[in-house]
This record gives structure tokens, C-alpha cells and sequence, in this order.
């Protein structure tokens, strides 16, 4: 089985891109657990939502890759909510930050694609966009990961994070 994470700030198009991917490989797709667990809150998001969402996304990822599929698709994962919350409350959270990703291949999406907004996107302005996507490569580098970048118009990044998997797969 190869884990594959997408990542990036708001709008990039992780969960579409995932559906892509899942539809031409047969993958299994582990949908964003932030954004579910987001849109049923009333209230102003909290560092203890923030942990509560990275052990839902954990669990439900594992859940997952209990069916063994050749390729797990997963929606960002422990990276994405370390620096949510790192932008959120202005500093890394050391029990975010102790958990360990998964993934056997990161593909971060750039923010070069049109912003869309929606009730739970906070984001949208391009310095504060800019700004979320320096602090998501800090933390890729803070984790020591690497990741293969993926920008481009919607059909050019569904090409090139196939390419990028095809490619790792070997």
C-alpha cells in the first residue's frame, strides 16, 4: 500500500484532486476530517479542536488502510493540522507537532489557482494565502519531510500528481 497525502491551504483542490486520483487508480480517498468536523461547529475554532481533528483524521485514516486498497488517498493530514494551527494561534502546538505523519508520499498543492470561498474558508486574501503557504513549508521542513510540489491549472495538477505517484509507485 502507498500513502499518498495531498496538503496546501484553502482552495487548492485536495479534495478534488483525491477523487481524481482515487477514480483513475482505484485508490480508497480518507476525506478531510477538519473540514467535517469544522463545518458542525458554532463557535470559533479552539487548539484542543485542532488535536480533537488530528486524532478523528488518525483514526479514520486507519480505518482505512485496514482494507489494504494499492493506493490510500488522504485529504492533508497531521502536517495540515500542525499548521492550521500554528497560523490559527501563532505558534507550533509540541503535541501537534509529536505526531508523526504517515504518508509515503507528500504532494503539496500551490496556491496558484483562483481562491473560492465557502463558509469555513478563512484564508482568501492573497498575503494571508502567501503567508499560510510559507508557514505550511515550514512545517514540512520542521518535520524534515519532503514533498513534491504540484501547481498548474486544475488538469495539469490532476497530471502531474498522477505522474508524481506513477513514479514513486516505480
Amino acid at each position: 500500500m502507498i500513502r499518498v497525502v495531498l496538503s496546501g491551504v484553502e482552495s487548492v483542490g485536495k479534495s478534488q484532486l483525491a477523487a481524481r486520483l482515487a477514480a483513475v487508480s482505484g485508490g480508497i480517498v480518507v476525506p478531510e476530517f477538519g473540514r467535517s468536523y469544522t463545518e458542525g461547529l458554532a463557535r470559533p475554532l479552539t487548539l484542543q479542536d485542532h488535536r480533537a481533528i488530528a486524532q478523528g483524521h488518525a483514526e479514520q485514516a486507519e480505518a482505512a488502510a485496514a482494507a489494504n486498497p494499492a493506493l490510500l488517498i488522504e485529504d492533508t493530514d497531521i502536517v495540515m493540522t500542525t499548521a492550521w494551527a500554528t497560523m490559527l494561534f501563532g505558534g507550533r502546538d509540541d503535541l501537534l507537532a509529536a505526531r508523526s505523519s504517515r504518508a509515503d508520499l507528500h504532494l503539496l498543492l500551490l496556491p496558484d489557482v483562483p481562491f473560492v470561498a465557502d463558509p469555513v474558508r478563512m484564508f482568501g486574501a492573497a498575503d494571508a494565502r502567501a503567508r499560510f503557504h510559507a508557514v505550511v513549508v515550514q512545517e514540512f521542513a520542521a518535520r524534515g519531510l519532503g514533498f513534491v510540489p504540484i501547481g498548474g491549472h486544475w488538469q495539469m495538477r490532476g497530471e502531474r500528481a498522477a505522474a508524481a505517484v506513477r513514479i514513486f509507485a516505480g
